[in-house]
């Protein structure tokens, strides 16, 4: 019982922040780490230390939009990665059973080779948007104290482009990424299709 109860806690902590909007997450982010209410403060303060004030400080910044972002995507990648697994056969596992593979031998001779082209497919997809680095994300978190830290090439765009009016420069930068992405999608795919033969195209 207690088992259940702890595995639908952690699928429901997991799977539930990608389908929220970044606002909500920043929002969560905030009653935690925030200096004067947050949680995390209050128990820094319970232990005799002075609070520390997360959400403005640049040695702090890009750890949080790191950590958020891993949270955020955790839940989709482990269903697309379960879904894959569950395609499995298993009498493959088994066959490993009746030669005496352990745990590790079997994920490391039938699980893996056998979600090998959706790890391929998914680092394909992600590496066209690397650039991206996450335009939404940045602009709801980021405020101008953290600046030197938190730019990223779209904020950076956004700022020169449309406060600025700076349109040529904006819709340089943009072909630029897009080239940069293009190009990181075809010699991915290249790559894949050589090593597994598994590539998009």
């Amino acid at each position: 019982m207690l088992k259940n109860w702890f595995k639908r806690w952690v699928q429901t902590l997991t799977y539930l922040p990608h389908f929220l909007s970044w606002v909500i997450i920043y929002g969560i982010t905030f009653s935690f780490l925030s200096e004067g209410t947050g949680l995390v403060n209050q128990w820094i303060k319970d232990m005799g230390f002075s609070t520390v004030d997360f959400m403005q400080s640049e040695h702090w910044f890009r750890s949080i939009i790191v950590m958020t972002d891993v949270w955020k995507d955790t839940g989709w990648s482990m269903i697309i990665y379960m879904a894959s697994i569950a395609a499995i056969n298993p009498e493959l596992y088994e066959a490993a059973k009746i030669d005496g593979s352990s745990k590790w031998r079997q994920i490391w001779h039938v699980t893996i080779p056998g979600i090998a082209p959706v790890i391929i497919l998914l680092l394909i997809i992600r590496l066209g948007h690397i650039m991206d680095a996450g335009l939404e994300q940045i602009l709801v978190f980021y405020n101008p104290l953290v600046y030197s830290v938190g730019d990223i090439i779209d904020t950076w765009t956004y700022r020169m482009g449309i406060l600025e009016g700076r349109y040529s420069l904006a819709a340089a930068v943009g072909v630029f990424k897009s080239a940069v992405g293009l190009l990181l999608i075809m010699g991915a795919n290249w790559l894949a299709r050589r090593w597994n033969d598994s590539g998009i195209w």
